[in-house]
């Protein structure tokens, strides 16, 4: 991916001990090599996800417990970070607070943040923890979530970047880092435009001119990629229109991706949900990694 103005600033890895959260590490220390900057190993401790009823008051000792949980879970991510990047400065630390807040704040100060799919604190039926959801929602910058166990090693290096786009200014976001990202690695990218997602009376779907909206749709498409594609000549594009769910078809694609990238919300998102419909299919289902990036998070350089 390339840096973000005023680069330098470290990419930040979130940890649980989990085996997700290690997968994380390890695409997180391959980035932050390419990148040339530092990669940030935390968890967060004082905000335990365990619940009790009433006040157990088990004092300093249980929290000293906990923070020293804490300290080992760093401690051997960080240890999977350099024999995965020996020449990265790997920085592990230990937040305080819960890991929604923490990590929103750490976003501030870094170019990327990498979170596993699923941590130790999820139920076996949730396909993605909270954290994952919450901080990929409203970070102040990119979110990268690590999935993909199956994908192949020759897709991680060398598929395409897969992008959605719908004409917001989340899917404008999203489009140029999508570009940058596919000029740094030499990528091809795919501009998936799914223009129709809405149930429809087949009575009045027989009166509609689909090769008319079909062929504007094409259009749009072509005029939301023309500036980027200018600033990347080099990146090789191929445009994906299509009448469909664009949460089917992302999701279809990623299986041949390096990554996937969306806005938070595209059009038609409600202010007050976490992430929107398109953007939480690709954080639950994506064959591959996934970017969420917001509108108001730094331009690429």
């Amino acid at each position: 991916m390339a840096d973000l103005q005023g680069g330098g600033r470290p990419v930040l890895v979130a940890v649980d001990g989990s085996e997700p959260a290690l997968r994380a590490v390890r695409w997180a220390a391959q980035e932050a090599l390419r990148l040339r900057v530092a990669l940030r190993v935390v968890t967060a401790s004082g905000g335990s996800s365990v619940r009790h009823f009433g006040d157990p008051n088990w004092g300093p000792d249980y929290e000293e417990a906990l923070l020293e949980i804490a300290r080992a879970q760093v401690a051997a991510a960080a240890d999977v970070a350099g024999e995965t990047a020996p020449d990265v400065e790997v920085v592990p630390q230990v937040l305080e607070g819960y890991p929604v807040p923490a990590l929103l704040d750490e976003s501030r100060e870094v170019q990327l943040v990498v979170l596993g799919n699923r941590g130790l604190g999820g139920f076996s039926g949730l396909l993605v923890g909270s954290v994952t959801v919450a901080v990929a929602a409203h970070a102040a910058c990119p979110v990268v979530v690590v999935r993909g166990t199956d994908q192949d090693a020759a897709t991680a290096q060398e598929g395409p970047v897969v992008v959605g786009v719908d004409g917001s200014p989340l899917s404008e976001a999203a489009l140029a880092f999508a570009f940058a990202d596919a000029d740094a690695h030499g990528s091809a990218l795919v501009a998936v435009h799914s223009w129709q997602d809405a149930v429809m009376d087949p009575a009045a779907a027989a009166y509609v001119n689909w090769e008319a909206i079909e062929s504007e749709e094409h259009r749009l498409l072509t005029e939301r990629l023309a500036g980027l594609a200018q600033k990347y000549p080099d990146v090789p594009v191929e445009r994906v229109v299509v009448r469909d769910s664009p949460a089917r078809v992302l999701v279809e694609r990623s299986a041949g991706a390096r990554l996937v990238v969306v806005g938070a919300r595209g059009r038609g998102g409600f202010i007050g949900l976490l992430l929107g419909s398109t953007s939480q299919a690709l954080v639950h289902h994506s064959r591959c990694p996934v970017v969420v990036v917001r509108p108001e998070q730094p331009e690429r350089a």
